[in-house]
Order: structure tokens, then C-alpha cells, then sequence
């Protein structure tokens, strides 16, 4: 029987990083306009963009969860993402689930042997194709621009403000045991973030919401941000790696600077769903 990874044991917390921070920035200054110009551009433009995450993200679990079989993870988690994504973008949302569902039982098929349990490569499809769904859904409706928009700046917002407000303040931990730099100050400054971010682009996008609504909004989409930041701490010590990969200066992986991304755009959909439906249906 294959022997489990040893479970990685929390650092000390660090502190402030400014060439780290400045490293973040610099990387932020690249992605950032190449995001926005497909987000604002949507359509194929919008699909590419996330076909391409698709692609890199499925890398980076592969070697996460297969170290043995990296490339055959991977690559099936990737090209049913992919499908699933397409089927979504279509609007052939039936087809997009039993893609996934598929997706999932082949990728642990072929992981066997290479992982201590073959649902760590089949939740791969399960992980990254719904939020990638969402995240196009959202773009193809009336006012998608706006909503997408929404979204990403909720979860920049909470994201940027929890990394600088808890490493100026510092304060008590959040949970140590799982993410020992997280703060609750931090945590709470992200949240106020991601709601004034939100209020802001309801506004300035006259996305016909009261002020309320939207700043309930931004609430939720910035717990997601930081639960979805929290999972994959968990799952980088239920694996033994420190980051999920390396593509990014000053992020890791791309899966480290999407993971808080990937549960707010289950939430702003589900949101976007009752909008769509109408509030007082």
C-alpha cells in the first residue's frame, strides 16, 4: 500500500513583505489588463481566457494530486473541464454536468495506482469546471459585463485588502492551524473591501440594485473569497505542497490566485440566477 504524503505542518507567520508585495504588483500589472480586456470584450474573447485557466489549472492539480501521473491527470481533467465549459458557454447545461460527472469518474479511473485515493484527481473536474461555468454563464447574460465586472472586483477587493490590512495590523489568527498569516483583522477588512467594491460598481454600472443589495452582495461574495482561499490551504496540506505551482511571480499557481475567485463566482451566479428570475418572482 502506498505510504500518505507527510502533512505539512504550519509555519510561523512572516512578516510584511514588501518585495513580495511589490513582486505582486508588478505580476498584477500584466494579468490585470489582460483579464479586463477579455472580460469587457466577452464572447470568444471571454471563453479563450478561461479555456486557458481551464488548461493550467488542470495542469497544476495533476501534479498536485498525481505526482506519479501527472500529465495523464491532467490532461483528462482538463479536456472534460474544457467540454464542460464549452457545453456551458453554449448553454447546453445538461450536457455540461454529465460532462462533468464524467469527467470525474475517468479522471479517477486513470489515477489509479498513482494517488493514495483516486477521488483526489476526480474532484479535480468537480473543483474547477462548475465555478469556470459560472464564470461564463454570468458573462453571456444581459448586462454580463457588468455583473463579471462585479465579481472580480469583490474578489480583488477582498482578496488585496485582507492580504495588506492583516499584514499591516496583524492581531489575533484566524485559524492557525490551516493558514497561520491570515488574520481576523485581515478578514475583516477584506469583507469591508469586497462590500464598498461592490456598492461602487452597482453604482457606477447602474446595476439597478439598492446600495443594501449590493453591499449584501459584496458580504457574500468576499466570505466566499476567504473560505475559497481557506480550501485550498486545506487542500495544499492534505497534498504537501506549499504553493500549486510557480507561473505566477510573487502568486504561486495560478490555482493560488484563483482559488478565493472559483467560490465567489459560484455565489455572484447563484445571485445572478435570482436577479435573472427576478427579486420579487
Amino acid at each position: 500500500m502506498e505510504e500518505s504524503r507527510p502533512m505539512t505542518s504550519p509555519s510561523p507567520a512572516k512578516r510584511f513583505n514588501w518585495g513580495n508585495l511589490r513582486m505582486r504588483v508588478v505580476s498584477a500589472t500584466v494579468l490585470v489588463p489582460t483579464v479586463v480586456a477579455a472580460v469587457w470584450l466577452g464572447g470568444y474573447w471571454f471563453l479563450a481566457l478561461a479555456l486557458v485557466c481551464v488548461a493550467l489549472l488542470a495542469r497544476e492539480w495533476g501534479k498536485i494530486s498525481a505526482p506519479k501521473a501527472p500529465r495523464a491527470v491532467g490532461g483528462v481533467v482538463g479536456v472534460f473541464c474544457a467540454l464542460a465549459v464549452l457545453a456551458g458557454f453554449l448553454h447546453h447545461f445538461f450536457i455540461a454536468w454529465s460532462v462533468v460527472l464524467a469527467g470525474a469518474f475517468l479522471a479517477g479511473l486513470i489515477a489509479r495506482g498513482a494517488v493514495e485515493r483516486r477521488a483526489d484527481a476526480a474532484y479535480g473536474v468537480v473543483y474547477i469546471a462548475p465555478a469556470v461555468i459560472a464564470m461564463v454563464w454570468v458573462r453571456s447574460l444581459e448586462f454580463g459585463l457588468r455583473w463579471t465586472l462585479l465579481l472580480f472586483v469583490v474578489t480583488w477587493f477582498a482578496d488585496i485588502f485582507a492580504y495588506v490590512v492583516g499584514s499591516l495590523l496583524k492581531g489575533p489568527k484566524l485559524w492557525p492551524q490551516i493558514s497561520p498569516n491570515k488574520t481576523w483583522s485581515g478578514f475583516i477588512g477584506g469583507l469591508v473591501a469586497a462590500m464598498i467594491g461592490a456598492v461602487m460598481v452597482s453604482e457606477l454600472g447602474n446595476l439597478r440594485l439598492v446600495w443594501p443589495a449590493a453591499a449584501l452582495i459584496g458580504l457574500l461574495g468576499g466570505l466566499a473569497t476567504m473560505a475559497g482561499d481557506l480550501w485550498e490551504s486545506i487542500l495544499k496540506r492534505r497534498f504537501g505542497v506549499k504553493d500549486s505551482g510557480d507561473i505566477i511571480p510573487g502568486h504561486g499557481g495560478v490555482l493560488d490566485r484563483v482559488d478565493g475567485l472559483m467560490f465567489a463566482a459560484i455565489v455572484v451566479a447563484a445571485i445572478r440566477l435570482i436577479d435573472h428570475w427576478g427579486w420579487n418572482h
